[in-house]
């Protein structure tokens, strides 16, 4: 019983490694072109959309209700310069 377990485990587990063994079939390959009208009808339509694109304003600021609750992320700190500079070897006070 365990070697028709195993024999059917060994053909399901063959099946998608031979289907991608197969070599790629386009189905469409031979399909209809389009015509010259199609073509420009397509051309028109995708100009139309970019137009579209372009009279799209932009993005508002968010409405965030809990925006003013949140602190402003800290700016780095510039580092302090002392008014007097340290000779090599001497001790600042």
């Amino acid at each position: 019983m365990k070697v028709f377990r195993m024999a059917a485990v060994l053909v399901l587990m063959a099946g998608p490694a031979y289907a991608q063994m197969m070599p790629n079939i386009n189905l469409l390959q031979d399909g209809p072109s389009k015509t010259d009208e199609e073509k420009a009808a397509d051309a028109e339509r995708d100009r139309a959309y970019k137009d579209t694109l372009k009279k799209i304003p932009d993005a508002k600021k968010s409405n965030d209700p809990w925006g003013a609750m949140r602190p402003e992320p800290a700016k780095p700190a510039a580092p302090k310069q002392s008014a007097r500079k340290a000779k090599a070897g001497s001790v600042v006070h």
